[in-house]
């Protein structure tokens, strides 16, 4: 019984397993420690989450690192086998690899960020976490009106960024052109309307005209952009029916619904202040009667 408690003890292969789990158990002990002491200090919410990232990604590869020093000398006759394990690996596991592979284009490459308001293989919503193969996304939409959560939450392959475009709503310029329409009848004060709008336009939505301008120029220095209007603009088409004006305004990607609910309480209430000046248009519809049908009866 002594005798192979030694042979056990002494096999070179247990002490291989044994060095590993002591190395493995040791990578991660730093790791755990520089995150929580070092990492957890940085100030900026982006910077700490890719902060955090990395570090586990190196404490994968110190440990497959690890495992292939201590069995270096196991792998030498099995060259030719791992290389046609690795290539029937690579075409089973093919969209694992590109998810990877879209995990790298995403850290370094500026697709996105934690906490982005991005549209991915058709789903909308804010990332909520980055992983190696997966990227976590709050959904907005679908049943619900606006750009509100809905409650569901949607894992997509991280492959997608190669296969689909990216909508990102919150990158360089973190701001979207918005309009409402207002249709106005025939014979109304046109002039008093364009100035009800321009005004309301300015108080709503006209704090976000500096931000989004310095955001604008900033893209032109970096990207071949030309120049927009960020301020409120008021346009009108006449049609059939009505004088159709169009507001259109600068707005945070994540205050569509509000600004606009804003928008046109101030809109109804400033028209309707005008006592018929200015009136609403609404579609109607005339119900022509059936000509009168004689039958005569033999």
């Amino acid at each position: 019984m002594e005798e192979q408690i030694k042979q056990l003890l002494f096999n070179p292969a247990v002490g291989k397993i044994a060095s590993i789990f002591i190395g493995i158990a040791f990578i991660w002990i730093i790791v755990k420690v520089v995150q929580k002491n070092l990492f957890s200090k940085i100030k900026d919410n982006d910077n700490r989450y890719r902060a955090k990232k990395f570090g586990s990604f190196i404490g994968y590869f110190l440990t497959i690192l690890l495992v292939t020093i201590v069995f270096s000398d196991k792998l030498g006759g099995l060259t030719v086998a791992f290389g046609v394990a690795g290539a029937g690996i690579a075409f089973a596991l093919q969209e694992v690899i590109a998810s990877f592979a879209g995990w790298l284009a995403i850290m370094f490459g500026g697709f996105y960020k934690s906490g982005d308001r991005v549209q991915l293989g058709g789903i909308k919503g804010d990332v909520m976490d980055i992983g190696v193969l997966r990227t976590t996304i709050m959904e907005t939409g679908q049943w619900v009106d606006g750009d509100l959560y809905n409650g569901r939450i949607v894992l997509i392959a991280n492959s997608f960024v190669f296969k689909e475009p990216v909508f990102n709503y919150s990158g360089d310029f973190p701001f979207l052109w918005d309009e409402i329409k207002i249709p106005i009848q025939y014979g109304s004060n046109y002039d008093k309307t364009k100035e009800i709008l321009e005004k309301v336009g300015i108080e709503i939505a006209g704090d976000l005209t500096r931000q989004s301008r310095e955001k604008w120029n900033e893209m032109q220095t970096k990207y071949r952009l030309e120049d927009a209007q960020t301020e409120p603009m008021v346009s009108l088409i006449a049609n059939d029916n009505w004088v159709e004006y169009t507001l259109r305004y600068v707005v945070s990607y994540k205050k569509r619904r509000a600004t606009k609910t804003a928008l046109f309480t101030n809109i109804l209430k400033q028209i309707e202040a005008t006592n018929g000046e200015i009136k609403f248009a609404s579609a109607t519809f005339h119900l022509v009667e059936a000509p009168e049908i004689k039958v005569k009866m033999q």
